[in-house]
């Protein structure tokens, strides 16, 4: 079997000669201990925290980052001055009163999120293809269009599809370009292949949100491969982890990322069990992160991969919140062949859907997940918009 290219980056970015157990946790403490030593001397944030660690176990005895903190002392955490900024991503929260999220990048930050975007990609694109990217293009080195200069660098022809168009345009994008991947989210992508189920698409990368597994399944079967899920966020670089051709979980940029699972008092929990996921951007040149509690949940896989690489791997992650119950209503609903997509609100104890069938049906579940069910269903038309243009959740419940 192939061993991911993810290795070769690490290996090229790093000018290593191999990619052992021993290489990597090398590189990580020379970073990390690099790292320190210009917290120190900015002498904000983490300027409090040693200027060095012997081991990387050391890295246990240091506090978290949350939230919070990223909220509030954001500012405090940069490194780059004000001119060294090339980007500034901003996100709302439920928490802290619905203060704002902001990580900050510079030119660096991003070039090299493009660099492992087309690592990761390089699994699935091959030159001459089309590739629709179905995810934000918002100007200034947007994710989408970060994507599409990877896409570029693997001499691919992206499609900007973005996540604001009607049913009717990404369908006659499929018809007319012809693409052969798709990168985005997983349910859009299940709702264009139910729409136009005979279609050009042959292989996908699906990423930002969760994939349930009657989704995951039934978008395989539609494709005739296997999907390369994807996990990133903001807080890191937007780029994080990848699959690789074994398709057991997903690699991790370890060589600018150091990764622990700790449990809900923050124990650091061995290999194989299932935690919090926290990260260490070691490699991060504006706004890097140290012990940062990402509230996202998974396990780094124990076994070693059968692609032969020695970097780690994360298991599926699911995002801890106070409104779980989304994942396990996509998994229910889209059994359904006739749901498109649709969209979810509590008013009271009571759930409402609202969303497009392709054709009627009248035998939905009056209740899931302990919750009455109302319905109010239309049968799609072309100029109708996808119910989510981000993550899928369940409007009314994060606030019970």
């Amino acid at each position: 079997m192939k061993r991911t290219n993810l290795d070769g980056w690490i290996r090229r970015q790093e000018g290593a000669q191999s990619l052992g157990r021993e290489q990597i946790e090398e590189i990580q403490l020379r970073k990390l201990n690099i790292l320190l030593k210009r917290e120190k001397e900015r002498g904000g944030f983490y300027g409090s925290l040693p200027d060095r660690l012997d081991t990387l176990e050391d890295l246990r005895r240091l506090p978290f980052t949350t939230e919070k903190d990223l909220i509030r002392e954001g500012h405090r955490m940069v490194l780059t001055s004000q001119s060294g900024i090339e980007r500034v991503r901003s996100q709302e929260t439920s928490g802290t009163a619905g203060k704002a999220k902001r990580v900050y990048y510079s030119a660096k930050d991003n070039g090299r999120t493009v660099s492992f975007f087309a690592a990761g990609l390089s699994e699935l694109v091959f030159p001459g293809e089309k590739v629709m990217v179905c995810m934000p293009f918002s100007g200034n080195r947007g994710l989408g269009e970060l994507i599409a200069e990877a896409v570029g660098r693997l001499k691919g022809i992206p499609l900007a599809a973005g996540t604001g168009r009607s049913y009717g345009e990404l369908l006659d994008m499929l018809d007319f370009e012809r693409p052969r991947v798709f990168v985005g989210m997983p349910v859009p992508l299940l709702s264009l292949l139910r729409l136009r189920p005979e279609n050009s698409l042959e292989r996908a990368l699906v990423s930002a949100d969760i994939c349930p597994d009657t989704v995951k399944k039934e978008i395989e079967a539609r494709l005739g491969t296997r999907l390369y899920p994807h996990y990133g966020s903001r807080e890191i670089g937007l780029g994080g982890a990848v699959t690789c051709p074994a398709f057991e979980g997903m690699h991790l940029r370890e060589n600018d990322l150091i990764a622990e699972i700790v449990d809900e008092e923050g124990r650091v929990l061995p290999r194989g069990e299932w935690g919090e996921l926290v990260l260490t951007s070691i490699e991060a040149d504006a706004m890097p992160l140290i012990r940062y509690r990402t509230g996202d949940i998974t396990r780094i896989l124990p076994e070693p991969c059968p692609c032969g690489s020695a970097v780690i791997r994360l298991d599926r992650v699911r995002r801890r919140s106070r409104c779980p119950v989304m994942e396990k209503l996509d998994d229910r609903m889209f059994q359904y062949e006739e749901v498109v997509d649709y969209r979810m609100r509590m008013e009271g104890d009571t759930l409402y859907a609202e969303g497009y069938l392709r054709k009627d049906r009248a035998d939905f579940p009056e209740e899931l997940e302990g919750y009455p069910i109302r319905y109010r269903w239309k049968t799609v038309a072309m100029e109708d918009m996808p119910c989510y243009a981000g993550k899928r959740k369940i409007t009314g419940m994060e606030k019970r």
